[in-house]
């Protein structure tokens, strides 16, 4: 059975629904059975690297919160990401345009090193406050976790998988995603958001029971 993922490095409920998905496979019976894809999804693909003010300015500015309404945004957010194992540190979170980090994503897939890269990147933004769009910085973070440094950077220089983002993003689209973390299930069953693992847990056994019904 195939799982694909759509996501967003630079989207803190993405990692959280990353922990929460995965702890409900790892309790899924025919996990080995289970092949899981990410797929390239941009919250902003409009985004600068340039840094505008701090974290909260920024969500202030976005959303029309005043600070008190970030803050505790922030602090809810984090508690929730410590309940599953995460550290968040979102007032060390750098902006970052990520259509690169998800051209690399699929270079390293190529080498089966896709889960690896894509957790490197979660945890580098929004632990270790590093940018992921910063091509030196991603060369760094992408050859850590074994990709060749040569091909990162001949991915880096030309546009060797824009197309394939590209046809990711328009296929989030056709499925209705309108935001991420975004789950197609054997592409029978689409689920939206960071739901609880016991939600997860049950649309990983509905979807096998009706893959093993087809047989």
């Amino acid at each position: 059975m195939e799982v694909e993922i759509w996501s967003d490095v630079a989207c803190p409920w993405c990692y959280v629904g990353k922990r929460r998905f995965e702890a409900a496979l790892e309790q899924f019976e025919h996990s080995d059975d289970v092949t899981i894809t990410w797929r390239s999804f941009e919250l902003d693909p409009n985004a600068s690297q340039e840094v505008e003010g701090d974290p909260l300015e920024r969500l202030m500015a976005k959303y029309g919160m005043t600070r008190e309404q970030a803050e505790e945004g922030q602090a809810r957010l984090t508690r929730l990401a410590a309940a599953e194992g995460l550290e968040y540190h979102l007032d060390r979170a750098l902006p970052a345009n990520t259509f690169d980090a998800h051209r690399l994503t699929r270079l390293a897939a190529g080498h089966g090193l896709e889960s690896e890269a894509v957790e490197r990147l979660f945890r580098a933004h929004f632990t270790e406050g590093i940018s992921i769009g910063d091509p030196g910085t991603l060369t760094a973070l992408l050859t850590g976790v074994g990709v060749p440094e040569a091909e990162i950077v001949e991915v880096l220089g030309g546009d060797r998988f824009t197309d394939e983002v590209r046809e990711e993003e328009a296929l989030a689209a056709q499925f209705g995603a309108q935001g991420v973390p975004f789950f197609v299930l054997d592409r029978r069953y689409a689920m939206s958001g960071a739901q609880p693992r016991e939600v997860f847990a049950a649309a990983l056994r509905e979807a096998w029971e009706a893959r093993a019904g087809q047989k």
